[in-house]
């Protein structure tokens, strides 16, 4: 009986995987965005047979171990591996809409290198604006500045809980993670001093067991540092072990996403927002002429993230919080007048404590 032919290893750096939206950009995958979006970013994310190293309990790749390759999910949505000198040669045939390309790392031993060589790629073989994810736990006192040597413009730290205990319980020892928040708040800081005031971001999640109040602090002090946040909503990745939670409650994500936008343009500071007895937002710190301007805006319902060539978010992840249809969280486009009637009352649904 022949011996069957070896699975080939398809790791970076001679791979990378795209997610659904950037594949469908490139013209790997057909498919249409709803309601017209354009993606104006290729997300690229490090990829390694043996999978990622952490164990972080809402995402999808801590259980990748026990999948195939072809099964694997991030972000509620395939994310296939691709050569990267293809990937390469397509970004360069990109519209000028997509005018960013942001690596993500994974914690893996391989992937400071790694990381160093596609960076390096991406900033000499197209003219995108290079954008980094990085992972702190796999990396070393001097890699940042070798990252903007290298190209990188922006970065990125994906602190993601609002706590430190809650970091614990969902990245850290408890979980028998690699993943610290000192860390990752250290590099957070390390990044503004190398790349510079409003150069880097980080990203936080709303839904995974924090009040308003928590998430608003650390939003805060995210903006205070000299940087801004990149907000996402839970959405339970399947084989995670948050699988079986559910998002957050819309009016929580919209009063979350509002106060985002303020203290990321420092109108407001953390002591000017009001809270209940529940730690939810009822008072926002601006007038009624103000809220309703900004309201009226759209901006701060929009995908939070590092900015294209027009200096709006390019960034926008279409859909990737929530399925496609009506209850959109992160707006890929500007909020039309439909949306933004519904928007107004969500930011004033509360849910009913039990």
């Amino acid at each position: 009986m022949l011996n069957p032919l070896p699975t080939p290893i398809l790791d970076s750096p001679e791979y990378i995987r795209l997610s659904l939206a950037a594949a469908m950009t490139l013209g790997y995958t057909k498919g249409w965005f709803f309601r017209g979006a354009l993606l104006k970013c290729v997300n690229l994310l490090l990829t390694y047979d043996d999978g990622c190293k952490a164990n972080c309990s809402f995402c999808g790749l801590a259980g990748e171990k026990l999948k195939q390759p072809m099964d694997r999910k991030f972000i509620r949505v395939p994310w296939k591996t691709f050569h990267i000198d293809d990937v390469i040669d397509r970004i360069n045939t990109t519209p000028d809409y997509v005018s960013r390309v942001c690596l993500s790392m994974v914690t893996h031993p391989k992937s400071r290198e790694d990381t160093f060589a596609i960076c390096e790629l991406l900033a000499k073989q197209t003219d995108k604006y290079v954008s980094i994810l990085i992972a702190p736990s796999a990396m070393r006192s001097g890699d940042l500045e070798r990252l903007k040597d290298l190209g990188a413009e922006r970065i990125g730290v994906a602190v993601d809980a609002a706590t430190p205990e809650l970091f614990e319980k969902l990245r850290g020892k408890l979980v028998k993670g690699p993943h610290t928040w000192k860390r990752y708040w250290r590099f957070y800081e390390d990044a503004l001093q190398v790349f510079g005031q409003g150069m880097v971001g980080v990203h936080l999640i709303c839904g995974i067991g924090e009040t308003e109040k928590e998430l608003a602090q650390a939003m805060a002090k995210a903006a205070e540092m000299g940087g801004g946040t990149h907000l996402f909503s839970f959405f339970p990745e399947k084989g995670s072990a948050m699988q079986d939670m559910l998002p957050p409650p819309m009016g929580t994500y919209r009063r979350i996403q509002l106060s985002r936008w303020l203290l990321d343009h420092h109108m407001i500071r953390f002591s000017d927002l009001s809270f209940d007895k529940a730690d939810r937002i009822t008072e926002f710190g601006i007038s009624d002429e103000h809220y309703d301007n900004v309201v009226a805006s759209g901006e701060p319902f929009e995908t939070s993230g590092c900015p294209g060539i027009d200096g709006k978010t390019a960034c926008n992840r279409p859909y990737g919080n929530e399925k496609p249809g009506p209850d959109i969280r992160n707006f890929p486009f500007s909020p039309k007048t439909a949306d933004l009637v519904k928007i107004r009352d969500e930011l004033k649904q509360y849910v009913q404590e039990s």
